[in-house]
C-alpha cells in the first residue's frame, strides 16, 4: 500500500448505512491541527450536548435552539415540546392528504393544483431547495414562490400561475408575522384574488408563531388553515419544521424519509470521537483553512442539478450563523465564512478558472451523487464507453485534482443517490458543522443582529420616502432639488438620502416629474 493510498484512507470517513462519505484527504486537515484544538473541540461537543438537552443556546434572545428535536421529538426537554412536534407532523400529513384527495377543495368545489408560497429568507429558501431537489415532474401540486418584495417578480410568478389562480393554495410564512416582504407579498396576492372575485381567506394558509400578527389575522378572517412554529426554531434552521414540511408534503415529498435521514446523521455526528464525526471534521477543515478567522471562503460545488440551490441555502445557514462582530464574551472578533457556489460541471465554465489559478482564498466542497440517473432509463453512450453521467463524474474528479494540484484545499462529500433521506442527512451535516464551528470560535450562531440592523435602516428610508412625498403633495407644482428640499424638511436626513427618495418617486409615481441636470444637484422634481 503506497503512501498516498494510506493518506486517503486516514482522511476518509464512510457512514455505510447512510450511503454517505466525506473525503478530507485533499483538505489540508491534519491530526496535529486537530490535537492542537483539543480543548475547543471538547467544549464544542459539550456545548452541542447542552443545546440538544434544552439549555439556553441563544443568550441574546434567551431562547433554546431546537431544530435537532424536529427529527427526533424524544430529544426535546419536555413533554409539551415533544407533543407539539409530533402533533405538527401528524397535522401536516392529514392536511396534505386532504388536499390531494380533494376532501379539502377550492370554494368552487375543485381540487387544488398549485401552491403559491409567500416567504423570505429561510421561509422560502428551504422550501425552494426541497422543491428543486425532490419535486417530481408529476407532483400533486405545482409550487410557485414570492420570495421578495419585487413587483416584477411577483407579476412574473402570477403570470406563471395564469388562469388557475382559482385552484391555487397560498402559504404565507412568517415566524413573527410582521416580516415586511412577506406582508407585501400577501397583500399583492390578496389584491389579485379580490380582482378575480375569489375569496382569499378560503385559499390561504398561515405558517407562523402562535398569536403573531399573521396568526391573529388568519384567525380573525377564518383562513383555511393555520400551522404554528415555535420560538426555538430559527428561520435558517426551519426546513424540517412546518416551514419546510407543509410545502414538501403538499408537493409529494416523503417528509418521513427526510426527517429520518436527518435523524440518522444527527445520531452519527453526536459521536465524541473526532475522527468518526463527519460534522466535526468538516468544521475543523473550515477552521484550519481560514485560520479560525474566516480568512478563506467556502465554495460549494454539487455535481447534481437538483442541488443547484444548495450553495444558496448554505449561504444563509452559514453566513447568518457565523457572521458576527462579537464573540460570546463581548470581544470584537469579526467572525464569518463567506459562502458561494452553483453546481458542477456548470462552474467549470464559469469561475473554476479563478479557483484554480487566481487568489487562493477558499476551501472547496464538491458533492458527488453516485447514482447519475434515477429514472431507470438505460444510459446513453455519448461516445464509445462513456455516458453523460460518466462525463459528470469525470468533471468532478478532474476539478478536484486540478484544484488540489495548485494547492487549493478540497473536501469531497458523497451520497449514493439524491432523495429525501439523503438530502435530510446533508442538511443535518451542515447544520451541525455550523454549530460546532461557532463553538470553536466562541460565537452565538443563533441570532442575527445584522439582519435586524438592515431592517431598521430600511424602515428609516421608508419614513423619509413618505415625508418627501407628503411634502411634495403639500407644495403641489413647486420644483425642488435635493438640496433645496433638505432646507425645507426638518431633521437630520442626509441630502443623498433625500435625492434617492426623489429619484425613486420620480421613476415610480406618475405624479412626480423630474428634469435631469448636469449633476445630481441640478436634478429638479415637481409634484403635479
Amino acid at each position: 500500500m503506497n503512501t498516498s493510498w494510506q493518506h486517503f484512507q486516514d482522511h476518509y470517513l464512510r457512514y455505510q448505512n447512510l450511503g454517505f462519505s466525506i473525503d478530507l484527504s485533499l483538505s489540508g486537515l491534519e491530526q496535529s491541527y486537530i490535537e492542537s484544538l483539543s480543548p475547543q473541540i471538547d467544549k464544542a461537543f459539550d456545548d452541542m450536548k447542552k443545546l440538544e438537552a434544552g439549555e439556553i443556546a441563544n443568550p441574546d434572545e434567551g431562547r433554546m435552539v431546537g431544530h435537532y428535536w424536529l427529527r427526533d421529538p424524544q430529544l426535546a426537554p419536555d413533554q409539551a415540546i415533544q407533543q407539539h412536534i409530533s402533533d405538527n407532523i401528524a397535522e401536516i400529513k392529514d392536511f396534505a392528504q386532504a388536499i390531494h384527495s380533494g376532501s379539502i377543495q377550492t370554494p368552487s368545489g375543485e381540487t387544488f393544483q398549485h401552491v403559491l408560497l409567500i416567504g423570505i429568507g429561510g421561509s422560502a429558501l428551504g422550501p425552494q431547495l426541497l422543491a428543486g431537489a425532490l419535486a417530481a415532474a408529476d407532483a400533486p401540486l405545482a409550487i410557485h414562490f414570492f420570495d421578495n418584495t419585487d413587483p416584477d417578480g411577483i407579476d412574473h410568478t402570477l403570470a406563471c400561475i395564469g388562469d388557475e389562480l382559482d385552484r391555487t393554495l397560498v402559504l404565507v410564512i412568517s415566524k413573527s408575522g410582521g416580516t415586511a416582504e412577506t406582508r407585501n407579498g400577501m397583500l399583492e396576492a390578496a389584491r389579485v384574488f379580490e380582482k378575480q372575485k375569489l375569496p382569499f381567506a378560503q385559499h390561504a394558509v398561515a405558517i407562523t408563531g402562535e398569536d403573531s400578527q399573521l396568526d391573529q389575522k388568519a384567525r380573525t378572517e377564518n383562513w383555511l388553515k393555520r400551522f404554528h412554529m415555535a420560538d426555538w426554531t430559527g428561520g435558517r434552521t426551519s426546513i424540517m419544521s412546518v416551514v419546510g414540511l407543509v410545502p414538501a408534503a403538499l408537493i409529494g415529498i416523503d417528509i418521513d424519509a427526510m426527517l429520518a435521514g436527518a435523524a440518522a446523521m444527527d445520531q452519527l455526528t453526536r459521536n465524541p470521537e473526532t475522527r468518526q464525526n463527519a460534522a466535526m471534521l468538516q468544521a475543523l477543515a473550515w477552521h484550519q483553512a481560514g485560520n479560525g478567522k474566516g480568512e478563506k471562503d467556502l465554495v460549494i460545488l454539487p455535481y447534481k442539478d437538483g442541488l443547484g440551490l444548495f450553495g444558496k441555502y448554505l449561504q444563509q445557514l452559514i453566513m447568518e450563523s457565523l457572521g458576527k462582530a462579537e464573540d460570546l464574551d463581548g470581544k470584537v472578533v469579526y467572525q464569518g465564512i463567506a459562502v458561494y457556489g452553483n453546481k458542477g460541471s456548470t462552474d467549470q465554465h464559469a469561475y473554476v478558472q479563478q479557483l484554480r489559478d487566481g487568489v487562493n482564498n477558499f476551501i472547496a466542497t464538491l458533492i458527488e451523487v453516485q447514482q447519475t440517473r434515477s429514472d431507470g432509463q438505460a444510459p446513453l453512450e455519448v461516445e464509445p464507453g462513456a455516458t453523460t453521467g460518466d462525463f459528470l463524474e469525470g468533471f468532478l474528479r478532474g476539478t478536484r485534482e486540478a484544484l488540489s494540484a495548485n494547492g487549493r484545499p478540497v473536501i469531497t462529500l458523497s451520497i449514493k443517490q439524491l432523495n429525501a433521506h439523503s438530502l435530510g442527512s446533508l442538511i443535518a451535516l451542515f447544520e451541525r458543522s455550523t454549530g460546532f464551528y461557532a463553538s470553536l470560535v466562541n460565537i452565538n450562531a443563533y441570532h442575527q443582529p445584522g439582519v435586524e440592523a438592515g431592517k431598521k435602516a430600511a424602515g428609516e428610508f421608508l419614513k423619509v420616502l413618505k415625508n418627501v412625498l407628503t411634502f411634495l403633495r403639500d407644495h403641489n407644482g413647486e420644483t425642488y432639488t435635493a438640496t433645496r428640499l433638505a432646507e425645507q424638511i426638518d431633521g437630520d436626513t442626509q441630502i443623498e438620502t433625500l435625492y434617492h427618495a426623489l429619484q425613486h418617486l420620480a421613476t415610480n409615481d406618475p405624479s412626480v416629474a423630474s428634469e435631469t441636470g448636469n449633476t445630481p444637484n441640478d436634478d429638479q422634481f415637481t409634484y403635479t
